[in-house]
């Protein structure tokens, strides 16, 4: 309806709970509301004075308002977040949707279940633990249950066809079922303890497993005793680092902190008891909002397609807590407590949370204009479904097969991690093969985060096209690493910056980003760096490899006088800059000999 007579407007309304859509000129949703009487609500915004700045501009611009009647507010409240999140209107409060949370999945209908990371529909038969809050929180307890339990992670082809243990039994991540190396009766009881760990019964399983070590100590079978007492040690580490609420039980708390017109709701996860860390979020079009309406926005928006948890904690009163809580209830089909804690574990739970949210809204600040946006964009360009934290990318670097080395940079949303930038000296293959020098690069990295060292990447950037990108899936299929997105960066026509070609794991045709893309951006960004990396060790291991085989290669230069050589002078590049005298200085040296050692280091092709 057009408000060209806005008292006849208001007038003909229900005073019914519904749901009002305000319109622009060019025919845009700029603002969806709900109401529990459309009538008094949509009237309100025709009053003579008192209206906020942001109502007084979203009223200049609406030209008609749409109204859809519910039977309850309860429906209304759903609708209108339905909408939000089909609309996008301009003067709402957003929040940046990151589609699905990770899982961990148990194969419990197999003989030999196996443990695994899940995101996406739960079809498959088996038990799902979560949701977590990244896919570094589901690896880091996946961690801890293969080192502990040795339970079997590859697929069902992977294990159907082994004739001997892979690398996972080697590295001792898993207890050979596929061999035959444990008899199901064992297995099924590490599985039952996995399974309690995962339901936060861990204090009775420990307990269990003392008892179990005993009577294997009793009857002298101290092999047996001995894995007992290092998997108990392993699992008293982990309680130790964490608040664990002993009646068990899902709880998600949640603060807000807002400066300078931005907002960041920090969500922290206890799932069966055990914390499972916390995600920041940051809502949009916050400028101006009240603070509890930023977080009833939030929290209305936030489960709708999720997992709703018993209880939520949060850190202030918000408006419509009642609303909200009977929309989760016939949304969960369980009860539902929103509340604010006032002692005990809980509280101590919401102070660690609004912490982490105002160091999230800190960096946020720092941060807002650039690499997070580039991050969000690259999330967007590739489909992926969570903004992803962590990339690594790989290039290799030679002069004609001469001193091959492999580089592997790493970025976070804070920028490039230098600390865990590594080099790889290339060994063992035909010079000049690229691809078996990024096989061995690839193997060496994850091998040692299979052995759990250092933390997984979300994607992993692979300097070339196809080629590349298959012997990279290649040494992820042998790893068992599935859940990496594995990309090719490959050069352009005439290697123009802007026309690169984008090769998806499991994707036939390359992807084409615009050259003005902030996903592109960030792929050339850290590409350069991998190969501005890579080309820095190449010619150190270059020079120096020239250098020494020059010099053992003079006639007359043995190993004594090498030596002695290098203690007098202080190293191969002080013999390299030393003079004629310098040389000859050296016991053991004539000037002959200095003037042939001079000649090497300085001759033309040096």
């Amino acid at each position: 309806m057009d408000l060209s007579d806005p008292k006849a407007f208001v007038r003909n309304l229900p005073n019914s709970p519904g749901v009002y859509r305000m319109i622009s000129e060019d025919n845009k949703v700029i603002y969806v509301g709900k109401a529990r009487n459309l009538k008094k609500r949509v009237a309100s915004y025709f009053r003579a004075s008192g209206l906020s700045p942001k109502n007084e501009a979203m009223m200049q611009l609406a030209r008609a308002i749409e109204i859809t009647v519910t039977h309850t507010e309860n429906e209304a409240l759903l609708l209108e977040n339905n909408l939000i999140k089909a609309e996008h209107p301009r003067f709402n409060i957003l929040l940046r949707d990151d589609k699905s949370y990770p899982y961990l999945y148990l194969s419990t209908k197999d003989e030999y279940p196996r443990l695994d990371l899940h995101r996406g529909a739960q079809k498959k038969p088996g038990r799902y633990f979560g949701p977590y809050p990244s896919v570094t929180a589901v690896r880091e307890s996946m961690n801890l249950l293969q080192k502990t339990f040795g339970i079997r992670q590859c697929n069902d082809s992977f294990f159907r066809a082994r004739s001997r243990p892979c690398l996972q039994y080697q590295i001792k991540r898993c207890s050979g079922p596929c061999v035959g190396l444990i008899d199901k009766e064992t297995y099924a009881n590490d599985i039952r303890h996995v399974v309690m760990f995962l339901e936060g019964k861990s204090h009775a399983m420990v307990e269990e497993m003392i008892l179990e070590m005993e009577r294997a100590s009793e009857s002298q079978d101290y092999e047996k005793a001995a894995i007992f007492r290092d998997r108990i040690a392993a699992l008293k580490r982990t309680q130790e680092k964490q608040y664990v609420n002993s009646s068990g039980g899902n709880i998600d708390i949640m603060a807000l902190a807002v400066e300078k017109g931005l907002a960041s709701v920090e969500v922290m996860f206890v799932r069966d008891g055990r914390q499972l860390g916390s995600r920041s979020y940051f809502p949009q079009r916050t400028e101006g909002a009240d603070e509890d309406d930023i977080l009833s926005a939030f929290l209305s928006q936030y489960y709708i397609g999720k997992p709703v948890p018993a209880t939520i904690y949060v850190d202030r009163h918000i408006a419509d807590t009642e609303l909200l809580q009977a929309a989760l209830v016939q949304q969960a089909d369980h009860g539902v407590k929103i509340s604010i804690p006032s002692r005990g574990k809980p509280r101590r739970w919401l102070e660690m949370t609004e912490v982490n949210a105002r160091d999230a809204l800190r960096r946020q600040l720092i941060s807002r204009s650039s690499l997070r946006q580039r991050f969000e964009a690259l999330q967007e360009a590739l489909g992926l479904d969570a903004v992803p934290e962590r990339i690594e990318c790989f290039d290799i670097s030679h002069t004609q097969g001469e001193a091959t080395v492999g580089s592997c940079v790493v970025f976070s949303l804070e920028g490039p991690v230098k600390s865990d930038y590594r080099r790889f000296n290339i060994e063992g293959i035909q010079a000049g093969d690229d691809y078996a020098a990024m096989t061995q690069a690839l193997t060496r990295r994850y091998r040692r985060m299979k052995e759990g060292e250092g933390k997984w990447p979300d994607i992993v950037l692979i300097d070339g096209g196809k080629g590349q990108l298959s012997r990279a899936e290649e040494v992820m299929r042998e790893l068992q690493v599935r859940e990496v997105k594995l990309i090719g960066v490959a050069k352009g026509p005439g290697r123009k910056p802007g026309l690169e070609q984008l090769f998806l794991s499991g994707q036939k045709l390359a992807t084409i980003l615009p050259a003005d893309s902030p996903a592109l951006h960030l792929i050339q960004q850290v590409r350069d760096e991998a190969h501005r990396f890579a080309i820095a060790g190449h010619r150190h291991k270059r020079g120096k490899a020239r250098r020494q085989s020059r010099l053992e290669e003079i006639p007359g230069i043995g190993e004594k006088r090498r030596q002695s050589l290098l203690k007098r002078l202080g190293g191969l590049q002080e013999v390299a800059r030393a003079g004629v005298e310098d040389l000859a200085s050296v016991p053991g040296i004539s000037p002959d000999l200095a003037k042939k050692i001079y000649d090497v280091f300085h001759s033309q092709d040096s």
